[in-house]
């Protein structure tokens, strides 16, 4: 898969650290080296803000780092402003939306806890309009359709030459609540069904009956990088959302969806779920 600018952001940002801790250098010592303030290099290396590569070849150079090392990371400096798709898109999008389509774009799996809705990537278009007219009250139905439209463009991920591997775990709670009316919730669980079918989807229900579990406090997404130090964790709450990366926030989401996957029924099982579900309805 291609590396996208915030993965780049982000790998710069760990590399220059272990180079300057390599060398026993203070964040202070550091950027006088090379003519920049402690907070600057403090905000290359916490992956914030914009980053000028002509500095990171500098500190490279006083880092001794090897030619391939230097390289390497003028590379991700000079890459690390190439935008995404919905960068050019001619309505606003809220900033957490932005950044969850940055590490989306760059992603090599995503880990789905889902006790509320069907994953945004799963979703259809009918189920996608039900949750969005339901969750943003005070929006037209042109801002509607244009939140679909992204939720629909993000989708063309799963069908790209090297997709990411997608698990989700969704709650029964899910599949019994009736988003759009019948005939939209049976679409919707006839496309779950389908795409558990594709060798890069994994999709198991939780059942009511599996009782209490690891993540009741609600729904998230493990984020996974090309590298484990690039994970992040994905919360969403109302208004917006939380990202995660710290290594014990991280540890803490994975260790939750390794239990919520042992507790899940297998895929068959799930499927068969899925189907009796639609048949209710």
């Amino acid at each position: 898969m291609a590396v996208g600018p915030t993965t780049r952001r982000r790998q710069l940002g760990a590399d220059l650290r272990r180079l300057r801790e390599r060398k026993g250098l203070t964040l202070e010592e550091a950027g006088a080296l090379v003519g920049i303030s402690k907070a600057t290099l403090s905000r290359y290396e916490k992956k914030e803000g914009t980053v000028k590569w002509p500095a990171v070849d500098a500190l490279c150079r006083e880092y001794g780092a090897s030619e391939q090392e230097r390289k390497t990371l003028v590379e991700l400096a000079k890459g690390a402003k190439i935008q995404g798709w919905w960068r050019s898109l001619a309505d606003p999008i809220p900033e957490s939306m932005n950044l969850m389509l940055t590490l989306e774009d760059e992603v090599v799996r995503e880990d789905h806890f889902a006790c509320m809705y069907v994953p945004g990537l799963l979703q259809t278009r009918a189920y996608a309009e039900a949750v969005h007219r339901a969750s943003e009250m005070r929006c037209g139905e042109q801002e509607i359709a244009h939140m679909v439209d992204i939720r629909m463009k993000r989708q063309e991920l799963l069908t790209r030459e090297d997709p990411p591997h997608i698990w989700a775990v969704i709650d029964e709670a899910v599949i019994r609540r009736l988003v759009g009316g019948r005939a939209a919730m049976c679409e919707q669980l006839e496309h779950l069904s389908s795409l558990a079918e594709e060798p890069h989807i994994t999709v198991q229900v939780l059942p009511f009956a599996s009782g209490a579990h690891a993540a009741a406090v609600g729904s998230f997404v493990v984020l996974g990088g090309p590298a484990p130090e690039l994970d992040v964790v994905y919360v969403d709450i109302i208004g917006g959302g939380l990202f995660m990366e710290k290594p014990e926030e991280l540890e803490r989401y994975k260790l939750a969806f390794e239990y919520l996957r042992a507790q899940a029924l297998d895929i068959p099982s799930s499927v068969a779920l899925l189907d009796q579900a639609c048949r209710e309805l």
